[in-house]
């Protein structure tokens, strides 16, 4: 009974602004996914957690310092999302629904990463060519040199020829687009990696274990093909089975985005 006595005050204006509200909600978390954001609001979470059980427990000092940094937040805010809230504002006119690739693109993309990833370690040219996948890699496209253009055999081999300004730095790849060129990838630590393994491999194990990227990575000194995925590298990799695994790879997103 109270439940029908509950509906009958609620307008349909009421019912629009939630579903305002929740598709604005939804477009932020997309927003966001997979960028340091996610951390730094797990970080205020924290503190807003911190700052009700500092008042809960009485315990006065703590309980003032959150209250003298909640007095600053909303401009801490607009300082710690800078990056995302001019991504924001930048696509809010590109319409939210359209598929990133057609079929023919990709399967047109791999082929030329193939035949300029072949091409290369015949002439011992390096290269570091990442595939970004779910995880935004915008932090790393944000600092190399901007491109946007089509992925061609003919630009990856221009990008990473020795006379090249850009050629020691990694190229991006989102969809069918070469989004940038000379970004620097971070580099892995790690002890157990074998010390035969120059920079751009260390650079590309970096990379994929902060993120869900595909890199491929051309040796300058022995020509040898690698793929590294998730912390691990594939190596050495001839026409046929690199064309395998990055089929495999473009298959995989087209599957994830149709279960979506």
């Amino acid at each position: 009974m109270w439940l029908s006595e509950a509906f009958r005050y609620i307008r349909w204006q009421d019912i629009l602004d939630i579903l305002i509200v929740a598709f604005v909600i939804y477009r932020l978390l997309l927003l966001i996914k997979g960028t340091r954001a996610v951390q730094m609001i797990i970080g205020l979470l924290i503190l807003l957690a911190a700052f009700f059980l500092s008042d809960y427990l009485q315990l006065h000092t703590m309980y003032w310092i959150i209250q003298s940094f909640w007095a600053q937040v909303v401009l801490a805010l607009i300082i710690l999302f800078q990056p995302e809230i001019r991504k924001a504002l930048a696509r809010m006119g590109q319409p939210p629904f359209l598929p990133n690739l057609a079929p023919a693109s990709e399967m047109k993309s791999v082929d030329e990463i193939v035949r300029a990833a072949v091409t290369m370690a015949n002439r011992k040219i390096g290269a570091l060519i990442v595939l970004e996948r779910d995880i935004s890699l915008n932090e790393l496209v944000e600092i190399g040199t901007h491109l946007d253009a089509r992925v061609s055999k003919e630009l990856l081999l221009s990008i990473f020829h020795p006379s090249s300004p850009i050629h020691d730095g990694a190229v991006i790849i989102r969809g069918d687009r070469v989004v940038a060129a000379g970004c620097f990838l971070p580099i892995t630590f790690r002890a157990d990696i074998s010390r035969s393994l120059g920079t751009r491999h260390r650079a590309a194990l970096g990379l994929t274990e902060e993120s869900d990227a595909v890199v491929v990575v051309v040796s300058e000194e022995t020509g040898m093909i690698s793929v590294a995925e998730y912390g691990r590298l594939e190596s050495p990799m001839d026409m046929g089975s690199l064309m395998e695994y990055l089929t495999r790879v473009f298959t995989e997103r087209k599957t994830e985005r149709r279960r979506k």
